[in-house]
């Protein structure tokens, strides 16, 4: 029988393939071409997917080991993103490629393991196994997202997004919380329309502040992909708005998210 885990890690397996896709097909010079994460190149994002891939597949089949990589690492000198980003500026692109091919197939292979009641430890609290990796599948699309911006490859979106969908709107206390600030109790509605045409609800069906637009455009906000103005959402009401502003689906500080302007062709597109 199909669990809901099941479908979780097939969708992050297919969205490793779409993207594998793209990188199969990017020149060897544009793997340094500089994203619109400053700093960082194409290369780099793949980088940032590969190590976090092969510390999530430790992380479930050795949590112990897993921990204590995780203490080492807080206490060694440097910053630990620049040691893993300098790990693959250090290879080819072949090299960088084929590192992350063996640890996004490494991650599938343990999270088949996983019971769908087992927690996962991670760099902050333990995580339940379909957050754990609904949370991988988040990264795998927004970082290939950033890959695709950068060369101008071409991938569609697909009704995966309902993942990045349900984590942006789980998050929205986070996205206070990791600013210091305080959520208004203000609920908010959202809906959205699927890549395929469905209709995605989530929240209170009266709730007096509202979103709504494509979850294209929903997904690129809550992970700081586009900036709203970039975008043909919809938002109604000042919780709804200040959330918009805030928005952010992925663990870590607070993100800078994207300029105004940046990517204003593809609203008029």
């Amino acid at each position: 029988m199909t669990t809901k885990l099941d479908e979780i890690i097939n969708d992050l397996q297919a969205e490793q393939a779409d993207l594998e896709k793209v990188l199969n097909a990017i020149p060897p010079n544009d793997w340094d071409k500089p994203s619109h994460s400053p700093g960082w190149s194409a290369r780099d994002h793949v980088s940032h997917l590969a190590y976090f891939d092969e510390a999530a597949a430790r992380a479930i089949t050795d949590p112990a080991a897993f921990m204590a990589e995780v203490q080492e690492a807080m206490k060694a000198a440097g910053s630990f993103e620049e040691r893993y980003l300098a790990h693959g500026r250090e290879m080819t692109p072949t090299g960088v490629l084929e590192w992350w091919r063996t640890a996004s197939s490494a991650l599938i292979k343990a999270a088949r393991m996983l019971e769908p009641d087992a927690r996962v430890p991670w760099y902050g609290p333990a995580m339940s196994a379909a957050s754990f990796i609904t949370a991988r599948l988040m990264e795998t699309w927004s970082h290939g997202l950033d890959v695709v911006d950068t060369v101008g490859a071409d991938r569609s979106d697909t009704d995966r997004l309902r993942h990045v969908a349900y984590l942006g709107v789980r998050t929205r206390p986070y996205s206070y919380t990791v600013r210091g600030k305080e959520q208004p109790p203000t609920p908010v509605r959202v809906e959205l329309t699927s890549p395929s045409g469905e209709t995605w609800v989530f929240g209170e069906a009266d709730a007096p502040d509202f979103v709504c637009g494509t979850a294209t455009d929903f997904c690129r906000v809550v992970t700081q992909r586009r900036h709203l103005s970039d975008t043909s959402l919809e938002v109604h009401g000042p919780a709804a708005e200040e959330w918009m502003g805030i928005a952010q689906a992925f663990a870590g500080p607070a993100g800078q998210g994207r300029r105004p302007g940046e990517f204003a062709e593809e609203k008029r597109a």
